[in-house]
């Protein structure tokens, strides 16, 4: 039977960078997976649905879903396909910028 897990858990010991979520500065893991990383923060909804408001955050975790949608420069991205890098600038994602599932 295989005893290794596929997930691989954050390091608390690696570098940590500066990123801000709708203002809040956060100090998150370099290099790792930005929507997860956002989860294990604390964060939660990443947007709100344009027509009946619900709050969404990440489902799928694989770029098929676009419920982890936020906006980073002006751009509105797939939190679960990014890396977190120094500085990024991350808003809530704006209404109509993805399904309203």
């Amino acid at each position: 039977m295989k005893t290794d897990s596929p997930f691989r858990k954050i390091d608390p010991q690696s570098d940590h960078v500066s990123v801000r979520f709708d203002g809040e500065a956060l100090m998150l893991p370099c290099g790792e997976n930005l929507a997860g990383v956002l989860l294990v923060a604390g964060v939660m909804p990443f947007r709100y649905t344009p027509v009946s408001g619900a709050p969404h955050g990440p489902f799928c975790m694989m770029g098929a879903c676009y419920d982890c949608l936020v906006q980073i420069d002006g751009m509105t991205v797939q939190a679960c396909m990014l890396q977190v890098t120094e500085g990024m600038h991350i808003n809530m994602a704006p209404a109509g910028g993805g399904c309203d599932v």
